[in-house]
């Protein structure tokens, strides 16, 4: 099974990832991984957030490309194997992020859909995934609001977007209130871990 944690900055995914790490709700032998990697792509991708001047199109190509290679060094093998995945972070949120982000900068008549449309051919969607629902202003002061993503504005054209994957796919989505303290969310997510593996 592959598992994604997906949510705005700030939404706590990497707090209930590293509790999921040691928690008996996951089986032995789990993979637990990322997106961006920790690859030269993913480092290429960091390097492009950092940059306010960083082109949409060409910045989701780097997210794309380092898709592709987790997908082929990390996923792949892992599911081939049949040890469950837990990713921090998978496609969705490229659909949901870059498809904010080219909206702002390109004529596409549907931003989202043309970035589904890159990955249809040969990514592997999820099984299932945990979406941490918060709001965008206290997402953003969660994150401290350091780079370009992580903008109150910018995180409600991420969240429409989120909300539009979620009614979709509403069988693959478990819709986890991430606004309460963070132990309690912890909880929820580690119980529907639980349920889902």
């Amino acid at each position: 099974m592959l598992l994604t944690l997906e949510g705005l900055d700030g939404s706590g995914k990497s707090s209930c990832i590293d509790a999921l790490r040691s928690s008996t709700a996951v089986p032995e032998g789990a993979v637990f991984t990322r997106e961006p990697t920790d690859s030269w792509y993913g480092e290429a991708v960091r390097r492009s957030i950092a940059d306010d001047r960083a082109d949409p199109l060409a910045e989701l190509f780097l997210y794309t490309a380092d898709h592709a290679a987790h997908l082929s060094g990390t996923v792949r093998p892992a599911l081939e194997r049949g040890a469950p995945v837990i990713s921090d972070r998978y496609s969705d949120s490229r659909f949901a992020y870059q498809g904010a982000t080219l909206a702002g900068a390109y004529e596409f008549d549907d931003p989202v859909a043309f970035v589904r449309g890159v990955h249809e051919p040969w990514t592997r969607p999820p099984d299932a995934t945990i979406y941490l629902d918060v709001d965008p202003e206290t997402a953003a002061e969660r994150s401290g609001a350091t780079n370009k993503f992580e903008t109150t504005a910018y995180l409600e054209s991420v969240q429409e977007n989120y909300e539009r994957l979620i009614e979709q796919e509403r069988e693959r989505f478990v819709r986890i209130d991430a606004s309460p303290p963070e132990d309690d969310v912890v909880d929820q997510v580690i119980e529907a871990v639980g349920t889902l593996l």
